[in-house]
């Protein structure tokens, strides 16, 4: 998540000067023919093209409300992640007791049982993060030059430590290589701590009803993930996204030849104005036409961007600039639940700093 006030006009020229290039060719050469070679021929009617553009500025539209929908939802869902991880914790401290305990613990016990449940939790949001960094078939960035570009120097966790290197110390031995073992590693941590929960109902050192609003929290934690996968496994429709990006090259290349006649018209009306014109009126009149390249370069990059912006909103865990910050927001989460049960502060990680304006 990119947390400056804005990205700078440098930014995002180099973020977009691959397609730039690209504009300045499919504008360059029907305004050669058009007046170097004088084939007055190419040129096409405005009015139909601009049709096409009005019609194309609310598919875009639709796109891009659809892919901040995806980022929103994520966003909110981390944002749950959030909450009913501290309600979790609070429960933790709150309900462990010898009141109904056929065994007494000591307060050093209770506290050894609270960070081992806060730390199963932390390892099911690694858990949950790993998995929301894979790959997948749909996702761009991963083979965008551009975005490769940006992100060359940002150090994402999930792309340089795996996952049973991110679970030591996290959950014994016994408990990490039953979660590797499995397909869905997040649901086996939230398996195992379902489990502790019920030997510490069993030994009644939580009470049936507190053992019942724990579980609804791990439901609530199960509910959270599902939607996250959600997103994550079902993408912006495939037919919707191609047609977007056929529709928008196609405006794209007819675009120079609906413009070089307007270009061409005005400098003709303005040479018409004078009876006797200067010469300088003259070479300005008749260059006028090739103001259709600045002028299609940079209308086609308008409805490019806005494309762009769409299409790396749409799948909001790939680990570039504009995602939901899943690793900064599960540090701070950990952090803020270890510290509520007591941790020694000197073993809690601290938050992990900004990249380049970025939160990963």
């Amino acid at each position: 998540m990119y947390v400056k006030r804005n990205y700078s006009i440098k930014i995002m020229l180099m973020w977009t000067r691959r397609n730039i290039y690209k504009f300045l060719v499919i504008a360059t050469i029907p305004t050669v023919l058009y007046e170097i070679l004088d084939w007055k021929f190419i040129h096409l009617p405005w009015l139909p093209i601009a049709l096409v553009g009005s019609a194309l500025a609310f598919i875009v539209g639709f796109k891009n409300n659809a892919s901040y929908d995806r980022l929103w939802e994520a966003r909110k869902v981390w944002g749950g992640i959030v909450n009913t991880s501290r309600s979790f914790a609070m429960m933790t401290n709150a309900y462990l007791s010898n009141e109904h305990a056929k065994d007494e613990k000591t307060e050093e016990e209770f506290f050894a049982v609270r960070k081992e449940m806060i730390l199963r939790h932390v390892a099911w949001m690694t858990s949950l993060r790993h998995a929301l960094r894979v790959p997948k078939p749909w996702e761009r960035s991963s083979r965008n030059h551009s975005d490769l570009e940006y992100m060359k120097d940002v150090k994402i966790n999930e792309r340089i430590y795996t996952l049973e290197e991110e679970l030591e110390g996290y959950l014994s031995e016994s408990e990490k290589k039953y979660v590797l073992s499995q397909t869905n590693k997040q649901g086996a941590c939230l398996n195992l701590q379902s489990n502790q929960l019920k030997k510490l109902k069993e030994s009644g050192h939580i009470w049936e009803f507190s053992f019942l609003e724990m579980e609804n929290q791990l439901v609530e934690l199960f509910t959270l993930q599902g939607k996250l996968e959600r997103i994550k496994n079902f993408p912006y429709p495939r037919q919707f996204a191609t047609l977007n990006l056929f529709f928008i090259w196609i405006f794209i290349l007819l675009l120079p030849l609906g413009v070089i006649n307007v270009f061409d018209e005005i400098g003709t009306a303005i040479l018409n104005q004078y009876n006797e014109p200067a010469p300088y009126v003259r070479v300005i009149s008749e260059g006028f036409v090739w103001l259709s390249i600045p002028f299609s370069v940079i209308i086609s990059w308008i409805f490019h961007t806005m494309e762009r912006i769409g299409e790396v909103s749409e799948n909001p865990f790939e680990g570039i600039a504009n995602d939901v910050p899943i690793t900064t927001m599960a540090r701070g989460i950990e952090i803020d639940i270890r510290q509520m049960i007591g941790d020694d502060p000197a073993s809690i990680p601290a938050p992990i700093p900004e990249q380049k304006g970025m939160q990963m």
